[in-house]
């Protein structure tokens, strides 16, 4: 059994780890300030004896005694980190500054749940880890994004400099249950707005692409980039199967048979046009590539934002 800290352990992927984590025999302690983390994706897990909950903000100093720490403290759809831009880049430098001296002082591994996002609007297609990205770093989407890629500086520096054991992975576009239903991105957005058959709103024509990732496999990847012995990463987590938005928002109507009218409106600015992870090195070094289907996943998706709209 290992002791394991999760920081943003509410949300939407934190809370599906929090889980995988405990099944496996783990102690976990969850940390959430509930900025878009929810209670009730945590609310199964307090009959797990050896499940912590602790509302908590990683802007300020943490005292724990861990082994591992997996750190996904910050909101990550456009929606909620560009509501609070200046909270939202303190939570990716304070943030890890404060889960990196606590790995530091307790000599944990730790495991920074980075994003594609740090690619920008990228140049390379796919995209692999040795890009280093275009990113706009005074557009309204730098907060997440600078702020990402100034937290794996700081987590490569506490490595060269104080030997701390870390551990990258860039997470691409994951789905599945517990994301919010308000939270403004693609897969919930047309979800919800299919089932209740208003229009589907697509940003631009619908031509840019990205991929989509379950999050079950994408939490095995975690679970496999965090207990990987001699490799920092960074290492891409994501589905390498590329669709373009429109036909998402298709697919999504069809399996619904939603009677939803497709409607555009402006493409935000500094949006990626194409988003496609080269997942060569997962595939190599975790022995890791996504196994759930996209129309299962979505199914299992659907499923959930039903039961949420029904209460």
């Amino acid at each position: 059994m290992k002791s394991i800290l999760v920081t943003g352990g509410a949300g939407f992927i934190g809370s599906h780890l929090c889980e995988k984590l405990l099944k496996m025999g783990n102690e976990v302690i969850c940390l959430d300030n509930f900025f878009t983390g929810q209670k009730r994706n945590i609310a199964h897990l307090f009959s797990f004896p050896f499940f912590e909950f602790v509302r908590y903000d990683i802007n300020l100093p943490l005292y724990y005694e861990v082994d591992q720490i997996y750190n996904l403290a910050c909101p990550a759809s456009p929606k909620y980190y560009q509501s609070d831009p200046v909270q939202t880049i303190k939570t990716n430098i304070n943030g890890s500054i404060n889960v990196l001296d606590l790995s530091k002082r307790v000599k944990a591994r730790v495991l920074q749940a980075s994003t594609s996002e740090i690619y920008g609007n990228p140049e390379q297609h796919p995209q692999s880890e040795k890009y280093v990205g275009a990113v706009n770093p005074i557009g309204p989407r730098a907060c997440y994004d600078e702020g990402k890629r100034a937290a794996e500086t700081l987590f490569f520096d506490y490595n060269r400099q104080n030997q701390v054991e870390i551990r990258i992975a860039r997470i691409f576009n994951t789905y599945g249950p517990k994301m919010d239903i308000d939270d403004g991105r693609v897969v919930s957005n047309f979800i919800v707005q299919a089932i209740q058959n208003k229009p589907i709103t697509i940003y631009g024509n619908g031509s840019q692409t990205r991929s989509f990732c379950y999050v079950a496999d994408t939490v095995e990847a975690l679970i496999k980039v965090m207990n990987l012995e001699n490799h920092t990463g960074p290492i891409n987590i994501g589905n390498p199967q590329e669709i373009t938005i429109l036909e998402l928002a298709n697919e999504i109507k069809s399996i619904l048979r939603s009677s939803s009218e497709i409607i555009q409106k402006n493409l935000p600015q500094d949006d990626p046009l194409r988003r496609l992870p080269d997942i060569s090195l997962a595939k190599r070094l975790l022995g890791w590539q996504p196994n759930i289907d996209r129309s299962e996943g979505i199914k299992n998706t659907i499923e959930y934002f039903k039961n949420i709209l029904n209460k």
